[in-house]
């Protein structure tokens, strides 16, 4: 006779404790899928990091030094164009730093 009480009250246990379980499972299953979702964002998140910090350079280099690149980044339909004299644009950015640096030298 004890032995079916147990069982019984085990079963009982069990049903009323049921959402419980569910709710820690579901729980538990969404933590993993979203570390899981985290650690993949975080990788694609670096690769584009690298992607655009190799982009400005080349950007910066090719701007600085008059390189023409091709392709869809080359049209005016995406902005108009506007020709600088690259050694113009190379003097005025060595003036800025000139004048950046002695107005710290100056202060300090």
């Amino acid at each position: 006779m004890a032995k079916s009480t147990s069982t019984a009250l085990i079963v009982i246990v069990l049903i009323l404790t049921f959402p419980i379980w569910i709710g820690l499972a579901g729980g538990i299953f969404g933590l993993v899928v979203g570390l899981f979702g985290a650690a993949i964002g975080i990788i694609a998140g670096i690769f584009g990091a690298i992607g655009g910090i190799l982009g400005a350079i080349v950007g910066i280099i090719g701007e600085l030094f008059g390189w023409i690149f091709g392709g869809i980044f080359n049209c005016d339909f995406y902005y108009p164009h506007v020709s600088f004299p690259r050694p113009l644009t190379l003097l005025v950015i060595i003036l800025v730093v000139v004048l950046i640096t002695r107005s710290k030298k100056a202060q300090g």
